[in-house]
Formats: structure tokens, sequence, C-alpha cells
């Protein structure tokens, strides 16, 4: 298979909300906040009305738009065999993605992610993990790994303990291993370690520009820059309005934003992007061509609502 995708199995509720609902609730707008009962989840969720329930989580988000564009791909992350685990499932199956997880019943339920729209489209993410941050070695099935011409992991899935083993087992199985740092607090969470696999075990490391500079206390994006020459490996960076880059020896290249979209909801965006510059680079187009394709399905999904075309 040409991609697969390892990471949190989670289904995404999407609501809209206001500035006040962020502020009461003591929430960082445009963040990504880990809840860690179940109770506090569910009384985030009581007063809000639903939009939408998708088989989310970062990774299958793009593994779903690389399966849109043709490419054959597959995906494993964690879910109980409950309601919402065999919603995850068929959500996968109706996209052409390889589900290639057995589920069981699971001390913990499948995972949810809150996603939180404000007017200004931004979201604001609230997860419960539930049984998707207990994938361990034994979720993880070295044959497909080997089989497949590149893995792409998530850093919202790292985390010591059983997970690490299973980022290792896949790590140590795959031809050639892409990953997304996924967002600020999971950098500044494991910078020790994500430091480590960005010069060391990724081929192609995708980031923000705050997630990348973080990562390696840069004071400025040329420092990012001279870090993406010296390590050998490909880096590729969004900027917002900046537009894109990607980073490889001394090779840099660019490419801006689309203008005059209709923007509506920014979930997905990182996520689309990574999916039209793998497409790009896995069939073979040069550099500049791939973040092109990344930005294509980046502003698509940026003017609907939800992660999926």
């Amino acid at each position: 298979m040409k991609i697969l995708g390892i990471g949190n199995a989670i289904v995404d509720v999407i609501c809209k909300v206001d500035d006040n609902f962020i502020n009461q609730n003591k929430l960082t707008k445009g963040t990504m906040k880990l809840i860690f009962e179940e109770n506090e989840f569910r009384n985030l969720l009581k007063n809000l009305k639903v939009e939408k329930t998708v088989s989310g989580g970062s990774v299958a988000n793009s593994i779903v738009g690389l399966s849109q564009l043709g490419n054959q791909v597959g995906f494993i992350g964690k879910v109980s065999d409950d309601d919402f685990g065999s919603k995850y499932e068929d959500g996968l199956k109706k996209e052409n993605v390889k589900y290639l997880y057995s589920k069981k019943k699971e001390e913990l339920p499948t995972g949810t992610c809150l996603i939180l729209v404000t007017p200004d489209s931004e979201r604001t993410m609230c997860t419960f993990l539930g049984t998707a941050g207990k994938i361990n070695e034994n979720d993880i099935n070295s044959e497909v790994i080997k089989q497949s011409d590149i893995i792409f992991l998530e850093g919202y899935l790292w985390d010591e303990g059983e997970p690490k083993k299973a980022f290792d087992k896949a790590i140590n199985s795959a031809n050639k291993i892409a990953m997304s740092l996924s967002d600020q607090f999971c950098v500044d969470r494991h910078k020790t370690h994500f430091l480590d696999l960005v010069k060391n075990k990724l081929d192609i490391t995708f980031a923000n520009e705050q997630e990348m500079m973080s990562l390696i206390d840069a004071k400025d994006f040329t420092e990012v820059i001279e870090f993406g020459k010296k390590i050998g490996k490909l880096l590729v960076i969004t900027r917002g309005d900046k537009g894109s880059i990607c980073i490889k020896d001394n090779e840099i290249i660019e490419t801006g934003i689309k203008k005059g979209l209709n923007i509506v909801d920014l979930t997905g965006a990182g996520d689309l992007f990574a999916a039209g510059f793998l497409h790009g680079y896995s069939n073979k187009m040069n550099l500049k061509e791939s973040l092109e394709k990344g930005t294509e399905m980046s502003s698509k999904v940026i003017q609907q609502i939800g992660a999926r075309l």
C-alpha cells in the first residue's frame, strides 16, 4: 500500500460556540486541551448543539484525503467495541481506507474530540482520548508496515510508555517515515523526544511555524531554515498567511496561499495540507508541486465545516 497512517482513532463532534463559551470554560482559543475525566467531557457537551460527527483524528483525516485523491491507503488506530467504535470503523471503510485494526471491548470507551468553532472560524479542541491513547506494540502489525511505502504518524499519539513502544515498533519496520508534530502543546510536552525524532528518525516532518520554532527554541524563522539545512531531512512547514515552505539540505522551496477564500472553519487545514503534500511526494511530483497540492487541499477544506472534503 502507498501510505499507512497510525494515529488516534477519535470521533470528532463538531459544535459552533461563541467566544464567551471558550472563556467561561477556561479554554485557550486555537489549542487542543486533553480531558482526562469522561464526566468533564460530557459536561462540556451537554448544552451544545452538535453540527456533525466524523471518524476523525489528525492522521485519519490526512489518510481519508489521500484516499479521495486516489491513493491506496490504510489506517491503524485503537477503538473499543462500542457504538462510537463501530461508527469509526464504518466511517473509514466508506472512504475506501483499509482499517487495519480488530476492535474488542476495552476498559475505556472509543476516543472523542469536541471541536468548538468560534465565529472567527478558529477551532478549539477538547479531546477525551479514551482507549485511543492506550495503543501499544501489540496493535501494530509489522508486516503491514513493511508493505507500505510510507508510514504517517502524529504527535498527538506519542506518549511515554505503551504508545512510545508502538511508535518504536512502527518506525523500526518502516521503509519511510513521515510525522506531524500536531500541536504546540505536544511539542512543549515532549520537546526532547520530538527533537530526537526530527533529527534522527523521521524522513519527513510536518509542522506549523509556531511548533517548529518552539521545538528548537528559535527566536526568528531564519533559525528554523538553518536547522532544516543542517539535519538533511525534509521539513514541511505551514506559515499561515505567509504560505508554506519545505527545506531539504540547501534546497528551500516556498509557495503562497490562495487568495479570496470564504473561510468557514480551519479544522483539518493542516491535516489536508499534509494529505496533498504526501500525495504529490509519493506520486513523484517535485517539491514545489507537492506544496501546491497541499495548499490546494487545505484551501478546499477551510471553506466548509469539518475536516473532510
